[in-house]
């Protein structure tokens, strides 16, 4: 099933482009799946399901809370799930069962009071592409009955400058790289102060530089009291700027929680830095630690119960079996180990 884009302030239950081609107006402790939420929650899912005809389960009995004023990162690889519950909580499409409610207000029941105060960028940005960026904006902030008409160009302005598009924004939008693009879909989100920001893959199409502003920039708007939820499938982007965090896979919640919580849910891997890796494995198998992994010039394994107390005696072990020892230690868990460890998928980084 394909589905449009959507971009900005979100204003109807129907999104992306038109017959005509024109863009619509567009800390927690670690929970298992089912765990009950707070009544300060900005988002909260409750059995959320999406079959699509012919019978593909993209979302499945989702149950997700996301805090008041958090960086909530919705984290899983491409086609996990996220950007169809991103569709679902906007009103965008309507769920199969479950219930959703978003600010406090049923979704899609509550499109018309809700959408006002949320700014979005989903599935990428839908442009006029024979109009300028600043005429793009002016179009989305047109169509917000909310925004007053007497301020819209001092807007249009400040969101420009915000996502570093001022001194192109008198370029057609159809001249803009994907970056870019995605630059001024980000800026329509941001035409005005809203209660939530929805992003959906944010720095897709950045260049390194590009997804530092970016982030910096999703820092700076939670800041001033805006809930962010970012969804990605980069864990460097969900690391860096996430106060909280969820994991998707194959349409279900595995885990939610704070970023650093998550993160500790990996376990400790003991590291060997030496030439000698094949012996070292070795070693390290016979004092019990769990599957060594060889690369170059280092090993590494599962530390499990093994004590820093206990470390002294295995790198002993090393030295008497005539390893050349260059490091020794105990590295901790990451966010990248912990999606591993939770789905035994492998799973991008930075991009």
């Amino acid at each position: 099933m394909t589905e449009a884009p959507v971009t900005g302030d979100v204003t109807g239950p129907a999104g992306g482009t038109g017959a005509a081609g024109r863009p619509a107006p567009v800390p927690v402790p670690v929970t298992s799946p089912s765990s009950p939420s707070s009544s300060d929650d900005v988002i909260r899912t409750r059995g959320l399901t999406k079959r699509f005809r012919g019978g593909q389960l993209a979302v499945d009995s989702l149950d997700l809370s996301v805090p008041r004023g958090s960086v909530f990162g919705f984290l899983g690889p491409n086609g996990s799930g996220k950007t169809t519950t991103i569709r679902m909580l906007m009103g965008l499409i309507t769920p199969t069962s479950g219930v959703a409610t978003v600010l406090g207000a049923p979704m899609p029941q509550s499109v018309a009071a809700v959408l006002p105060r949320v700014g979005a960028l989903i599935e990428g940005p839908a442009l006029y592409g024979f109009l300028t960026g600043r005429d793009n904006l002016v179009r989305f902030d047109a169509a917000d009955p909310t925004a007053d008409p007497r301020t819209r160009a001092r807007r249009v302005e400040a969101a420009l400058e915000r996502v570093g598009l001022g001194a192109a924004a008198g370029k057609k939008a159809r001249a803009y790289s994907l970056g870019m693009k995605q630059r001024l879909g980000l800026a329509s989100a941001l035409l005005r102060p809203r209660e939530l920001l929805v992003l959906d893959e944010p720095t897709n199409g950045l260049d390194p530089q590009g997804m530092r502003e970016i982030r910096a920039l999703v820092r700076e708007v939670a800041a001033e009291g805006t809930t962010v939820f970012l969804s990605s499938h980069l864990l460097d982007e969900i690391e860096q700027v996430c106060t909280h965090a969820a994991v998707m896979s194959r349409g279900r919640l595995l885990v939610q929680g704070t970023v650093a919580e998550l993160a500790a849910r990996a376990q400790d891997r003991l590291v060997v830095r030496t030439p000698d890796t094949a012996l070292a494995a070795e070693v390290l198998t016979a004092h019990r630690v769990g599957t060594p992994v060889l690369d170059d010039g280092r090993v590494t394994g599962e530390a499990g119960e093994l004590g820093e107390d206990a470390l002294p005696k295995l790198c002993a072990a090393l030295v008497e079996a005539g390893v050349r020892v260059h490091g020794f230690g105990l590295e901790r868990g990451t966010l990248e180990d912990a999606f591993v460890a939770l789905t035994g998928e492998g799973f991008d980084v930075a991009g």
